[in-house]
């Protein structure tokens, strides 16, 4: 069994909940990642932003990043794996929940995010076919 702790990117950078979302932009550049995981005080996982939320919730909406905080893409139940979870739950997860990247939770405590690339490289090519088909179908195929 692989696990989500094998495949997954460790060491996961945040945005904070009362960071701009010019300052989240500014970080996924500077790091080359398309998304951050949004951790609040409490150092627990709030929810994650995208490039893609930040381009149609903020940008596309004539909304000011400067002004806007990331805390605004927080989810009420963010959706995660645990770090040790196998990567098969891990595939039904995103294909579920129709995401591309998960953070991975040890208990409370973000210790990474796992991608559909991730898994990818690591599972067997008919899970891998699923994962691309699901994908690629229409919202209500999914």
């Amino acid at each position: 069994m692989t696990t989500a702790r094998e495949l997954m990117t460790p060491d996961a950078h945040c945005a904070r909940t009362e960071e701009t979302v010019a300052t989240a932009a500014a970080r996924m550049r500077d790091l080359g990642v398309g998304s951050l995981p949004i951790c609040g005080e409490d150092q627990r996982l709030h929810g994650v932003v995208t490039d893609r939320d930040i381009v149609v919730g903020c940008v596309a909406d004539g909304k000011d990043p400067s002004q806007v905080l990331v805390a605004q893409f927080c989810a009420e139940e963010p959706v995660t794996i645990g770090a040790d979870d196998d990567a098969s739950e891990a595939l039904r997860t995103m294909m579920d929940h129709d995401v591309r990247r998960l953070p991975v939770i040890d208990g409370h405590r973000l210790v990474g995010m796992l991608s559909q690339a991730d898994l990818a490289r690591a599972l067997p090519e008919d899970e891998v076919g699923r994962m691309l088909a699901a994908v690629s179908a229409p919202p209500s195929d999914r």
